[in-house]
């Protein structure tokens, strides 16, 4: 109850820190005093390290040479026949017509037509191409069944690619089935498909290739983002009901002010009545909601649009954005809980599989959407660079909790980081969960509280007025 209370002054002593970020007033040290680097500075910093390690240069030659070996693909539409005599219609990329017709022959189809697409052929689709986790994660399970069962893994990817309803999906299964027919290892042609796979997937699949464990990593990857997803969900549950309570509340209030009011205001005109500076404030504002609604809603329209614009586009004001809402009171632990969480879980994932180290950070850093979290992993890869340990980067770290970072120390010194990472991950889910469960316990009353002030003030301003009208009669 006492956070409660004080909620909107630890608003605003954040808001106060928030603006020192963005506005760079911060000089932030490390625990030995030296200064710390941050946004461009640690961006060419990281670049400057990546040209002269060993290990980066490892791996941007492996970048090179794979997008060396690729040929530019163009987009066919294709008009096919399958078994059962229904008429399927779908988009196929490859390096040629011949290519195409090729592929959808060896799948069973009775082809119909195909040509190229032109150049106003565009697809109309919402998202960033990004296969969703749910359907990552069901599609991983059923892949690893098939190739527990014996189906080869080209069968299994048609398999897939046959049972799905959604057209987006059905075109990446496809790719990723022609691109198995041509020879590529399973983890290039998962590469191959843009952003549609996660970093951490291919580098796991990469991983089994080379152990010979390709269902067993599979399964594991599902359970994996299984796990992210209920946390995602668990996070926009926390969000979603509170702003809701709130929307509705606000809303009753406005309803009262624009629609109940005006009833009142005329009976106070026609009987001449006094009005107390409590209902003229309330006359005014009911006024003004009914007037000018239109700015009103402009206004904040274009708030949420010039926020959601620099929040997408503006790094320093996402970092001070991030920064002001971890902050916060209750709604800053969920979020800290919920990114520590997802890391280490991410971390003991990739060690678990022999990623290597600077492969892992690398990783994390893309899967992170978190400026805070992505500064501290690119600071550790340039401290790995030099020979320091992956804690030193996370000391003294204030989005980085004591206990993580002393079991992370316990991990390196022990060597059993993967399974000291999988702990706390276990430890900050069950933290998220209990905080998402505080929050929407505590947003009821305050909820309440609120109604119970606006109502009551709307109220006292009618009422004193009908006072004073009975004092005349």
């Amino acid at each position: 109850m006492k956070k409660v209370l004080l909620f909107p002054i630890t608003i605003l002593k954040y808001a106060k820190k928030g603006l020192g970020y963005l506005f760079g007033k911060n000089n932030k040290t490390n625990s030995v005093g030296v200064k710390k680097l941050e946004g461009e500075a640690l961006d060419k910093e990281l670049e400057r390290v990546k040209k002269e390690s060993t290990e980066f240069k490892r791996e941007e030659e492996t970048v090179i040479n794979n997008k060396a070996k690729r040929s530019k693909l163009k987009s066919y539409r294709y008009m096919v026949r399958g078994s059962n005599g229904s008429v399927l219609k779908g988009i196929f990329d490859a390096e040629n017509i011949d290519a195409v017709k090729i592929f959808l022959s060896n799948e069973g189809y009775e082809i119909l037509s195909v040509k190229e697409r032109a150049k106003w052929d565009v697809d109309v689709s919402i998202g960033s191409g990004k296969i969703g986790k749910g359907d990552l994660s069901f599609a991983l399970t059923q892949l690893a069944t098939y190739i527990k069962a014996g189906i080869p893994l080209v069968d299994s990817m048609r398999i897939l690619a046959r049972q799905t309803s959604k057209p987006q999906l059905r075109r990446i299964f496809d790719r990723v089935v022609y691109e198995l027919v041509v020879g590529c290892n399973f983890s290039t042609a998962l590469k191959r498909q843009g952003q549609a796979f996660p970093n951490l997937l291919i580098n796991m699949v990469k991983t089994s290739e080379m152990t010979g464990d390709l269902a067993g990593t599979l399964d594991e990857m599902a359970e994996y983002y299984t796990e992210t997803e209920k946390s995602r969900k668990q996070m926009l549950s926390a969000l979603i009901y509170p702003s809701v309570i709130l929307t509705v509340a606000i809303g009753a209030v406005i309803f009262i002010v624009v629609f109940v009011v005006p009833q009142f205001v005329d009976m106070f005109a026609s009987n001449n009545a006094e009005l107390p500076a409590i209902t003229v404030f309330i006359i005014k504002m009911s006024s003004f909601f009914s007037n000018y609604w239109w700015v009103i809603a402009l206004v904040i329209l274009t708030v949420l649009l010039v926020y959601s614009w620099c929040f997408k586009n503006l790094r320093f004001f996402r970092k001070a954005m991030q920064t002001f809402y971890m902050k916060l009171p209750v709604i800053g632990n969920i979020i800290i809980y919920n990114e520590v969480a997802n890391l280490t879980r991410t971390f003991s994932s990739l060690l678990n599989h022999s990623v290597f180290i600077t492969d892992s950070m690398e990783i994390l850093s893309q899967i992170s959407d978190n400026e805070i979290y992505k500064e501290i992993i690119n600071r550790t890869l340039i401290g790995l660079s030099k020979g320091a340990k992956i804690s030193e980067a996370f000391r003294g770290e204030w989005a980085f909790p004591v206990v993580a970072y002393e079991m992370l120390v316990t991990g390196e010194s022990t060597g059993q980081l993967a399974l000291m990472m999988e702990k706390v991950a276990d430890h900050y889910q069950g933290l998220h969960a209990n905080a998402v469960t505080t929050i929407k316990s505590l947003i009821e009353p305050v909820i309440i509280c609120f109604l119970a002030v606006a109502v009551g003030f709307i109220i006292m301003s009618i009422i004193l007025p009908m006072f004073d009208l009975y004092g005349q009669l």
